[in-house]
């Protein structure tokens, strides 16, 4: 990142305001058995649909568990399904993407034929019907969101390097007879970070939504395991909606401060490193090691 893309960062409330909501959500994930002052699996029926109190701050469910505990235990596996899952599209789409720019001719056409085979589909529907396939679990899970998630990651990284494999660097290090593994390392793949450090930090985001949706339908973390969709989902119910709307309304607006916070560092970093400004502009950073 170079020094007007930091200075731009640092000046930004909403990067400020996302990180910070993110550092919180982490901190609390990582700090939950002490935070928590229950066992976010221990049932209490005789304590069940209880209000906010000091003993229970966001009270209880339909089984009596503390909504707190379920929360903050929750995060730990929804905030991981978004970073790993993300992580896997990530790996795979910025090899594929890698690969096709920079070779071209049939590789690059089966792998974009791939994508839009991929892309074609409604990705929840992908989603679901992969999941109702496997034995549904947290790695099913992580695995399935992160396979889904590689087209769009594919086709942005293949678009970023058919550009940049035709600036003069490039031509000049391939002239001098560099080996394409090292061309694509040290100049190919450094020019186009900033965009995919965008599409990976809203992609978390999305991918945060998507463990959600999964574990509302009984396909994502099975129970008793705690996630912030499987919560909405026990507290569904009509009459708890009525009359125990804390079940629901609490993970709803985790979920919704998760998905804020990724929303707002992603929007933040594409504002600092104005990837429109240079496509605009017709010139693309070219990575330090082929600056003089």
């Amino acid at each position: 990142m170079n020094e007007r893309a930091s200075r731009a960062l640092k000046g930004d409330k909403r990067a400020w305001f996302g990180v910070s909501v993110i550092v919180l959500m982490v901190l609390l994930a990582l700090l939950a058995p002490l935070v928590s002052h229950h066992d976010p699996l221990r049932i209490d029926l005789v304590n069940q649909l209880q209000g906010p109190s000091p003993s229970h701050w966001l009270g209880t469910d339909i089984q009596g568990r503390d909504v707190w505990a379920r929360l903050v235990f929750g995060a730990r596996v929804s905030l991981s399904a978004g970073i790993v899952s993300q992580s896997i599209a990530l790996l795979i789409g910025l090899t594929m993407g890698l690969i096709a720019g920079y070779y071209g001719g049939w590789i690059d056409e089966l792998v974009m034929r791939l994508a839009d085979v991929t892309l074609a589909f409604p990705t929840l529907l992908l989603l679901i019907a992969m999941a109702a396939a496997l034995q549904p679990s947290l790695g099913v899970v992580f695995l399935t969101i992160g396979v889904v998630g590689w087209a769009g990651m594919a086709r942005l990284v293949r678009g970023q390097v058919l550009v940049v494999r035709q600036l003069e660097f490039v031509q000049a290090s391939k002239a001098l007879g560099a080996r394409d593994t090292r061309v694509v390392l040290q100049h190919v793949l450094p020019s186009v970070v900033a965009p995919v450090l965008i599409a990976v930090t809203l992609g978390v985001a999305a991918a945060i939504m998507a463990e959600s949706a999964l574990s509302f339908l009984g396909l994502g973390v099975q129970p008793p395991t705690p996630s912030w969709g499987s919560m909405i989902a026990d507290g569904r119910d009509l009459n708890q909606l009525r009359n125990a709307p804390w079940t629901s309304v609490a993970p709803g607006m985790a979920i919704g401060a998760a998905v804020l916070g990724f929303n707002l560092l992603g929007d933040a970093l594409r504002d600092a490193l104005d990837p429109r400004h240079s496509a605009k502009s017709g010139v693309i950073d070219a990575p330090p090691s082929a600056r003089t």
